[in-house]
């Protein structure tokens, strides 16, 4: 069956328009734009708020004394009375060294020395005798000079008897090994039989409480050390935090690496060693007024971190750069001002949406960043 074409023509005139009239309808309802509710959020104040400002740095823990002792006189060790982590306290006998040969020679210059100061009596008489002999023109002038010249010698030689008897019992003396300070023996060197010269090692020994903290600061930050600033101390593997001083600060710069030579005296309740490598804050200034915002006022969105800010009822998002965390407030280095309104726990809202503020700053908010425990 075959239609008119002028009726094929309109049919198809018809579609079209039925089409278009669609398409119209779907703009039209496309284009509507749907308005975001309001959000009801709770809000806090950008605060000036006092926080520690540390300087954070590495170095090393080493001992606060170390010495290596030596023999002092030559001889065979007789006895090593000390062993690896054996602690000493100063004037402790740490071992002997030919002791039977220098009591010897001290009994020996002791005798000398009394020989001679026996020499020298006999002389100041046979002196006081010629004079008293003189003075009755018994004794002549020769015999008197001959009294006083023997008299002299013989104090001479008391003189130098006495010298050798001090030597002879300061070799006595460095015969016994003693430690010089309270400490502990880090290693044993000589053992006894071995024969040892003259500043032949014995032993190591360390002083470790309290411990030397030795740091490197950069040159640019250097200005901002001083005495008796405080540090806190880590150790990797140690949950403890350590605490000290410092005490010490080098008085120039070093040329080849452009840092500073620091030393902090760390006590040691005993789980430190010296050779350790830790991690160190220096607090330079306890209480540093900074810009903050409560740290549930962030978010992170592709690695930058932003704040929702309430401007007139409406939500803005704004970018910023932190710096330090302390409690439940975190530092703002830029991006935000002081007595601006930050949105608590933003997520979701989107800018420009309204807000509806369910808190007053003063209180109910400062309960929210620190509710009750």
């Amino acid at each position: 069956m075959r239609f008119p074409s002028t009726f094929i023509t309109a049919l198809g005139l018809l579609c079209v328009t039925f089409l278009i009239s669609c398409g119209k309808n779907d703009a039209t309802k496309s284009g509507v734009k749907k308005e975001i509710p309001a959000r009801q959020v709770r809000v806090a104040r950008v605060e000036l708020r006092p926080m520690e400002r540390v300087l954070h740095v590495v170095g090393t823990l080493a001992a606060r004394e170390e010495a290596t002792i030596a023999a002092q006189v030559a001889g065979q060790l007789e006895t090593n009375h000390v062993d690896v982590g054996d602690r000493v306290k100063t004037g402790q006998e740490l071992a002997l060294i030919d002791t039977t040969s220098y009591d010897a020679l001290g009994n020996a210059s002791a005798a000398n020395l009394a020989s001679a100061v026996a020499s020298a009596a006999n002389a100041a008489q046979n002196l006081h005798r010629t004079q008293e002999l003189q003075k009755d023109k018994i004794a002549s002038t020769s015999d008197l000079d001959a009294a006083v010249a023997e008299a002299a010698r013989m104090q001479a030689e008391v003189n130098a008897a006495k010298a050798y008897d001090a030597v002879a019992r300061l070799n006595l003396n460095r015969s016994r090994v003693k430690a010089p300070f309270d400490g502990t023996i880090a290693e044993r060197l000589a053992s006894a039989g071995d024969y040892l010269a003259v500043g032949t090692p014995i032993a190591r020994l360390v002083q470790t409480d309290p411990l030397r903290l030795r740091l490197e600061v950069p040159e640019r930050e250097s200005v901002l050390v001083h005495v008796g600033q405080n540090v806190r101390v880590t150790i990797e593997g140690d949950t403890n935090i350590y605490r000290g001083q410092l005490a010490r600060i080098a008085p120039a710069i070093r040329d080849n690496n452009r840092m500073l030579l620091v030393e902090a005296d760390v006590p040691n309740p005993g789980g430190l060693r010296a050779g350790f490598f830790a991690q160190a804050q220096v607090i330079v200034n306890a209480r540093e007024e900074v810009t903050s915002v409560p740290a549930n006022a962030l978010i992170t969105f592709a690695g930058l971190e932003k704040v929702v800010v309430a401007m007139d009822g409406k939500a803005g998002e704004k970018t910023v750069t932190t710096g330090r965390r302390e409690g439940n407030w975190v530092e703002i280095i830029s991006g935000l001002n002081s007595g601006e309104t930050v949105v608590l726990n933003p997520a979701g809202i989107r800018t420009g949406q309204t807000l509806i503020v369910s808190n007053t700053i003063s209180a109910s908010a400062e309960k929210q960043i620190h509710p009750a425990r």
